[in-house]
């Protein structure tokens, strides 16, 4: 699979979530990735307003995320963490669905909790920002995989995505096909959890991720040779 590096790294949020990271290394990480022209920098809530200062007027967005990384926060709490991250300046917000709900078979719970966020982050009084949603896959049957995609974009989401890196498992170039076929072209698919090389990332976009979340986007970037690159075919690690 060939890829350009400028059409690759607008495909990556990179990703910063460890609990350990505080405001002077994330300073420091932002400002030697605000250049790179990935799609967003990812990071925890309250590193949100650092982030919207660092990368104001660049083409990387601030990704932040809601729920993290359990999913069973209270809906109101999911709605006025988003709300509040979305006037701070995150551009896109990716929640966790509350798996418990999805594996007790409580559709109407799942679907109003991102329905409300959906609302929360599409209010445009706010500021306007996309909508992924994490399911968690590695808690799934195949099964429960294409009824959350469905949910989901039902519920207004913009992506659904595989994992949050704190699960039993990463993505899989498996969960990213069964998630294509269960949204169609209704929705975007981030891959995450476990990307840290070149091959596995073309490998899940070959699967029909049309982003990939990763702390390794320099090093994935890196790995490319010249204006374009290659990459066998593989599966994904975790």
């Amino acid at each position: 699979m060939v890829m350009d590096r400028d059409a690759l790294a607008a495909m990556l949020d990179q990703t910063m979530l460890k609990p350990t990271i505080g405001r002077v290394a994330a300073a420091a990480w932002m400002e030697s990735n605000r250049d790179e022209g990935f799609a967003t920098l990812c990071v925890s809530p309250f590193l949100v307003p650092l982030a919207a200062e660092s990368l104001a007027g660049r083409r990387t967005r601030v990704c932040a995320v809601v729920g993290f990384p359990l999913g069973y926060s209270l809906t109101e709490t999911k709605v006025a963490e988003a709300a509040r991250l979305v006037e701070l300046g995150a551009a896109e917000i990716d929640m966790v669905m509350n798996v418990g709900a999805l594996l007790d078979d409580e559709d109407a719970v799942v679907l109003d909790d991102i329905a409300s966020v959906a609302l929360a982050v599409h209010d445009t009084s706010r500021g306007r920002a996309s909508l992924k949603v994490i399911l968690e896959t590695g808690y799934l049957t195949p099964e429960q995989i294409t009824r959350a995609c469905g949910l989901a974009v039902s519920a207004g989401a913009h992506y659904v995505k595989t994992s949050t890196g704190f699960g039993p498992r990463g993505a899989s170039v498996e969960d990213v096909r069964l998630m294509r076929a269960a949204v169609g072209d209704g929705a975007g698919i981030k891959a995450a959890g476990g990307i840290r090389d070149l091959a596995t990332a073309l490998a899940m976009i070959e699967a029909g991720a049309t982003r990939i979340g990763t702390s390794s986007g320099r090093e994935i970037l890196a790995a490319l040779t010249g204006p374009a690159g290659t990459a066998p075919r593989g599966g994904a690690g975790y």
